[in-house]
């Protein structure tokens, strides 16, 4: 039995392109961003690694009208 979880925003969401490269690690959707601006584009990476670690799945899509949904999926 598997457990979804759905994590979502209401912010401006990430591109088509963006959603099929937002679990690379040091990816950055919005490229103006740096580290001192915030974020280092490691995070959706290492959630990706851990839940991978689990043999199971996360995924992002879009949140109509705007934002993101991550969807992970663990065992009970």
């Amino acid at each position: 039995e598997i457990l979804v979880i759905d994590v979502k925003d209401t912010g401006i969401g990430i591109s088509d392109e963006g959603l099929t490269r937002v679990f690379e690690r040091f990816y950055r959707e919005d490229e103006a961003r740096n580290r001192e601006t915030g974020g280092r584009g490691i995070g959706l990476s290492l959630a990706n690694y851990i839940v991978s670690a689990h043999n199971e799945t996360i995924k992002a899509s879009h949140n109509e009208p705007k934002g993101t949904v991550f969807t992970i999926g663990l065992p009970r």
